[in-house]
């Protein structure tokens, strides 16, 4: 099925009118359209916000890529970076770029196994280090190469040259300059940019070629359905090793927008509140655990501020976020719940924010309902590595914000459903160059008609929207030949406030049952509540009345479901999955086969007959 038309549209999104050719060709851009002096990039270093503007960050930027120069970077040479976000991320990512290398991002918290993998499969000539943390890791893998990296740190490591110390070596004249422009002029936009390694849900990592064409087009195309003014501010928290927040990074270069970096994952919160951005992106699992948060709060709330707190929220949940039904009693109501609750909610978020995008994984229902009634509309898209990312998207531009599906294909795009798996085909100008070193996967993944072939399957609902139901390797059958997709099962348990994370089972076997990660704060609040001793996790989820409140929980989401797909039984996990355990991936996803291996015991109980 093509998609041809959208309840929704009533017109295209027209993509940006002057998009630079090259990545890095945003940068001087920024600098002669918003100004020499207008903050570009800010992080935070003993507790102020240390900015940079476009001038400065321009400047030092051709400055590490005449350094590289010296040290005989090149055009094709792989330049690996292991941090956490930073300007000096950024800064890297461009010179690199701009002398025509290639940059390979990993993320911090692999496993040891990836970053062994990554680092021999790429074979970077250069690799730039956070750290003293990150470079006790490396060291060993790095040593034992055959062709050893030189690595450089952002932060002091005895014996080490720092990036400052690289760029303080660099003699920068009229002859460094013009080698400079060279290397510049000869970058093509067909070039490699960038290598990604995928997450590896499924196996080994696979590194993902995307040029710059692939990413300035799918800019070029998903960017106007956000249309936002130079003046938003912008937090940043989610990792630039993946291409979602990079591309996003990139999209703010081109809109002027200035990105502040959030410290930790622990200051999300109290960094939004004194940033006070006006749009932010993230994944599910961050906006799950901020609802969780202001919950929180309202329980603690005494007498009629508690009532008049829990009205909202479940007044807020029956919004349409669609605008269809939604009358003029219930708008009434929902006034009075945003003068009495939903402000002081946009309080906490600095006052200022407008929307919020999200993506890696689907968002419950529920809280896009409930945030478009608090007036902070997320944004739901749909994307892959592959695709550069973003292939699909909600849109403010076109008025598209609907619940449970991602969206309409950007316009640089073309998406069909395969007809007998169901599987989402996607061709076009963000779709990768191919697998690095690896021929044989590109050509699995991408077929002679030039449709990548992105293992979910979907289905474009009654207004043309694109909904994702499932993902082709995970689903699996019963041993009645039913076959269970677990991703339309988790998603749906997901909503329940008292379920940090669930991985469904049950491959070859009788029934459905599920491993349940609980939400141990909201857990322990219920506890509290049912004079219910908490000494541990692991005591708390052998207590029968705690096991008894998971039943009826898993009970009341069954009902969505036919006999087949119901989860007949379960186990509670006394801790959550962690990426330190190679369980999820470092985008929050998953990894069903380690899950497996590391609770078999449990599994192989739930089966027992």
């Amino acid at each position: 099925m093509d998609m041809e038309k959208n309840a929704f549209k009533t017109g295209s999104v027209k993509p940006y009118p002057d998009i630079p050719p090259r990545t890095f060709d945003l940068l001087p851009r920024f600098v002669e359209k918003f100004g020499k002096k207008k903050v570009m990039f800010a992080c935070k270093a003993d507790g102020d916000w240390k900015k940079y503007n476009g001038r400065d960050f321009l400047k030092m930027t051709d400055t590490i890529s005449q350094g590289l120069m010296g040290f005989g970077v090149g055009k094709g040479d792989r330049v690996a970076v292991v941090s956490n976000n930073c300007p000096q991320w950024n800064m890297v990512d461009f010179a690199v770029q701009q002398i025509g290398a290639i940059l390979v991002p990993i993320y911090p918290t692999v496993r040891q196994s990836d970053f062994e993998h990554i680092l021999n499969h790429a074979e970077p000539k250069v690799v730039f280090v956070e750290g003293s943390l990150l470079h006790k890791k490396l060291d060993g893998i790095l040593k034992a190469m055959p062709n050893p990296p030189k690595e450089f740190v952002f932060n002091p490591v005895e014996g080490l040259m720092t990036l400052r110390g690289l760029m303080v070596s660099v003699k920068v004249d009229k002859k460094s300059m013009a080698a400079l422009q060279a290397h510049k002029d000869a970058v093509d936009p067909e070039d490699v940019a960038t290598i990604i390694y995928t997450s590896g849900t499924l196996g080994t990592p696979k590194g993902v070629m995307l040029t710059h064409h692939n990413l300035m087009s799918c800019i070029a195309y998903y960017g106007p359905h956000y249309p936002v003014p130079s003046s938003h501010k912008v937090v940043c928290f989610l990792p630039l090793s993946h291409i979602y927040e990079r591309s996003v990074l990139f999209t703010h270069l081109y809109l002027g927008n200035s990105t502040y970096y959030v410290e930790n994952f622990g200051t999300i919160m109290r960094d939004i509140a004194d940033v006070k951005p006006e749009h932010f992106t993230t994944v599910p699992r961050v906006v799950e655990k901020v609802y969780n948060g202001i919950v929180r709060k309202g329980d603690k709330l005494k007498g009629m501020k508690k009532r008049i707190f829990h009205w909202a929220f479940q007044l807020a949940e029956r919004y349409d976020e669609t605008g269809r039904n939604n009358g003029r009693t219930y708008r009434f109501k929902l006034h009075i719940a945003n003068r009495l609750v939903f402000r002081d909610v946009r309080k906490a978020f600095g006052g200022r924010l407008e929307f919020i995008i999200s993506g890696g994984a689907s968002l419950q229902p529920r809280l896009v309902r409930l945030f478009a009634a608090m007036n902070i509309p997320i944004i739901e898209g749909y994307g892959l590595t592959e695709t550069s990312p973003v292939i699909c998207t909600n849109s403010l531009a076109m008025n598209v914000v609907k619940a449970g599906t991602v969206g309409v294909p950007c316009e640089s795009v073309h998406i069909k459903i395969d007809a007998e798996s169901g599987e989402i085909l996607v061709k076009g100008s963000p779709v990768m160059k191919g697998y690095y070193k690896d021929e044989e996967q590109t050509k699995i993944a991408i077929d002679v008609d030039g449709y990548f072939h992105t293992g979910d399957i979907g289905e474009f609902d009654e207004d043309g929207l694109l909904k994702i139901t499932g993902r082709m390797k995970e689903i699996f059958k019963d041993s009645m030949g039913k076959y269970i997709s677990p991703a339309l099962i988790e998603n749906r348990f997901a909503e329940s406030p008292l379920i940090n994370s669930i991985m469904v089972v049950g491959e070859n076997q009788k029934f459905a049952a599920a491993l349940i990660v609980p939400n141990f704060e909201n857990l322990k609040t219920w506890c509290e509540e049912n004079h219910i001793p908490y000494t541990s996790n692991a005591e708390v989820i052998k207590e029968k009345k705690v096991n008894d409140r998971y039943r009826k929980e898993v009970d009341s989401y069954n009902k969505y479901f036919g006999d087949f797909e119901k989860v007949k039984r379960f186990e509670l996990v006394d801790r959550e999955w962690t990426i330190e355990e190679g369980e999820i991936t470092p985008s929050l996803k998953i990894r069903r086969k380690i899950i497996a291996e590391h609770f078999s015991d449990l599994i192989e109980g739930m089966f027992a007959e």
